[in-house]
């Protein structure tokens, strides 16, 4: 069972797919989700990206690195929405980032990080790595690292990770596992090359799996084999 995880969601999760927004009906799911998987005693941790509310090729005409800055403002509003929703529900939770300084953020430090979880709160990290020209995957992955997570699930529409868009392809194939080499060599966009290499040289292994299905989160957290597990050789 994992005791310290890094779970990386998109933020179309919030408004559901292809939608703009935030749908309190998505909300609930999520926290449902995370609730569940609290009764384990894990140390839980969470990057959001913006997607819902901002996506780079509609900033194109402000150029990448505005573009990148105004997404992780877009993360900070998600993650101040979570955190909203988990507290309604009587989760303890707390919003980390560097970028900005509002009453509902902390600071993030590697001591904020550390109390969060002693006062078993979930620790939300908002504003990507706090630098443009960097995603929100490898956020995440930097995140895990500096948590000390076990492992890095990413929470998807997909059951895990395909050869190419199963949507598109009835041909697609789907890896039970994968080495970060392979996932790397394959050019597989899942996740981006830099949130790999992160991952593979921190030995965290990377659990891609469809989060919409319910109790899916818990399952992997006791160690059930879903989704697609990328992982050191």
């Amino acid at each position: 069972m994992y005791k310290r995880v890094l779970l990386k969601l998109s933020g179309e999760v919030l408004s559901g797919e292809g939608k703009k927004g935030i749908d309190y009906r998505m909300g609930e799911i999520i926290v449902d989700e995370i609730y569940q998987a609290l009764q384990t005693n894990v140390k839980l941790g969470i990057v959001i990206g913006a997607g819902n509310l901002f996506r780079g090729e509609e900033l194109s005409n402000v150029g990448s690195i505005n573009a990148d800055q105004i997404g992780m403002l877009g993360t900070v509003i998600n993650s101040i929405y979570l955190l909203s929703a988990l507290k309604k529900r009587g989760i303890g939770a707390v919003v980390l980032s560097k970028i900005i300084d509002l009453p509902s953020v902390e600071i993030l430090t590697y001591d904020s990080i550390e109390r969060a979880f002693q006062e078993n709160k979930v620790v939300i990290f908002a504003g990507g790595t706090s630098n443009p020209l960097f995603t929100t995957d490898t956020a995440a992955a930097l995140r895990a690292a500096e948590m000390n997570a076990d492992v890095l699930i990413k929470g998807t529409k997909v059951d895990g990770v395909y050869s190419k868009d199963p949507k598109k392809y009835i041909d697609a194939s789907r890896f039970e596992q994968l080495t970060f080499e392979e996932a790397i060599n394959l050019n597989l966009t899942v996740m981006d090359t830099a949130a790999f290499a992160l991952c593979k040289s921190h030995s965290i292994p990377i659990i891609v799996m469809d989060f919409f299905t319910r109790g899916n989160f818990l399952k992997v957290l006791k160690g059930e084999r879903i989704g697609t597990l990328i992982f050191n050789k």
